[in-house]
Formats: C-alpha cells, structure tokens, sequence
C-alpha cells in the first residue's frame, strides 16, 4: 500500500521539535506534503532536506517565515514543478508538484503529488480578498492538470466544506474559512456533472471533477474528522476542531483509496496529520 500523509507544519523547526521524525520513522510514509514551512532554503540546508528517509522538494515563500510548501518522498520523481503560474501566489510558496512519469511505462497514467497552502482570510478584508483572488485563479488550474494527469493534492485548504466539518458551525457562517462562497467553490470542485451554478458568486463554473478522499471512505463522520484546532478557549481539549486539510485526487486516484488516519495521539502542529493509504504503486 502507498501511504501518503498531508500535514501543515505551523513551522518546520518547531514541528521537528516536538517529535516529527520520530514519529515519521515510526510509521514511514511514502510521501508526506508539508505546508506552512515558515522557513528559507538557508534554514532547510543541513537540517530538514531528508527526514527519516524521506527527500524534501519545496516551494519556498519570497517573505521570510511566511507559507512554504514541500513533499517528502521516497520516490525519485520524474520532474518538479514549483508554483502553478500566478505572479501573486507564486511570490507565497503556496503550490509545489512532484510528477512521476516512466520513461519504461510511456502508455501509463502521468502522475502527480500535489502540496498545497491556500491563503487564510482570518486576519481582516484584506486577506479575505486574496483568499477569493486565489480561489479564482487556482479554479482553471486544476480544471486543466485534470485533462493532462491524475493527480492527488494534499494541502491545508482553509476550507470546511460541510456543516459536519467544523463543530461550531452555526457560529461560523460569516467567518472565514465557512463562507457561502468559499463553501460554493468546494461543493463546484467536488461536482462531476457538466457544470454547476454558484448561487454565492452569481455565476456558473465548469464542474471540477475531483474527490474529497476523506469523505469517500468516511462520508458521515464528525467529530472525528477535524484536522485543526484554535490555540484560544481551549478548543483543542474539547474537540471544537475544523476540517481543513483534504485529499483532493481525480477519480481513479480515489477510487484506489483504502485506508485514512487522522493522527491525534501527539501534537506537531496546530493542525494533525492525515495520512490515506492508496491501492498505487509509483
């Protein structure tokens, strides 16, 4: 089985402090998608290229302690692809792409692994307007890699899709990261007729196509399902979590999906560590 975790980082060096490797030597992933490095090249060099095995591609963020992505892999892939062609987000380190593409398998599937930090609009309008910038801009994107490869992204999406993804939900209809329009574009993402209208943005978008890997295998869960949690009120003691990190693949990649895990027994990060096991050999 090929195992694939997903997991934002709050900070490479502190997750590295609180136990990361051990953790990953213990249950070695293929691939682990990191986000929200908050680190430069210069940080990485020496310390965190190679982490129980795994080698670190990364996508850094031209801000200094600001966003980063990156995949760990055991698997040499065939190219690296950094960014997805924005000036504006490109500038973040908001999207690093591994392919795995045979030279000795021409008529087999292209292959990719996708690590993936959308922008948080939680700090005010400013922020919130990026978020919608993005939002629109990665849309076509993934709409175009979708007629070209099979892909699954993993990354920290600041979305709770459904009403059963965060605990305090009616409390949240007007914050970000559970607007209607947010919530609209993932319900657009998700869909695989011909198009859908949404009602949030007054317009009509192409259906995306993709799965949401954790729902397909766990399609009622709750309280179980959260991946992140506020450092205020105690809401990680009393499970008041949000479910904001997702496996997004293309239908044949889901539907290879066997297993998801949710790691909640240690604490990296302010968000946990979900790992989904895959029918898939690279």
């Amino acid at each position: 089985m090929f195992t694939l975790t997903s997991l934002n980082l709050n900070g490479i060096r502190s997750a590295s402090r609180k136990g990361l490797e051990v953790w990953l030597e213990k249950t070695r992933p293929n691939c682990m998608c990191v986000q929200e490095l908050k680190a430069q090249a210069t940080d990485v060099a020496g310390q965190f290229e190679v982490l129980a095995g795994l080698k670190g591609y990364f996508h850094f963020a031209e801000k200094k302690g600001y966003s980063g992505v990156g995949i760990y892999t055991r698997h040499e892939p065939s190219d690296v692809v950094m960014g997805f062609g924005s000036h504006e987000f490109d500038a973040e380190g908001r999207c690093v792409e591994l392919r795995f593409d045979s030279p000795a398998r021409p008529h087999a599937p292209k292959l990719s692994l996708i690590s993936c930090y959308f922008p948080s609009g939680s700090s005010g309008e400013e922020r919130q307007a990026a978020k919608f910038r993005f939002l629109a801009e990665f849309y076509p994107y993934l709409l175009s890699l979708k007629a070209e490869r099979e892909y699954i992204l993993c990354g920290d999406i600041n979305i709770a899709h459904q009403e059963m993804d965060l605990k305090n939900w009616k409390g949240n209809k007007k914050n970000s990261g559970f607007l209607p329009e947010e919530r609209a574009w993932m319900t657009a993402l998700l869909r695989h007729d011909a198009a859908v209208a949404n009602e949030a943005a007054d317009d009509i978008q192409a259906a995306g196509g993709l799965v949401d890997v954790y729902r397909q295998l766990q399609p009622t869960a709750t309280d179980d399902c959260y991946t992140w949690w506020s450092n205020r009120g105690q809401a990680w003691a009393k499970n008041v979590g949000w479910r904001l990190d997702y496996h997004l693949a293309t239908p044949n990649l889901a539907a290879l999906a066997q297993s998801e895990h949710i790691y909640k027994a240690e604490r990296f990060s302010d968000h946990a560590p979900i790992t989904v096991g895959y029918g898939l050999s690279l």
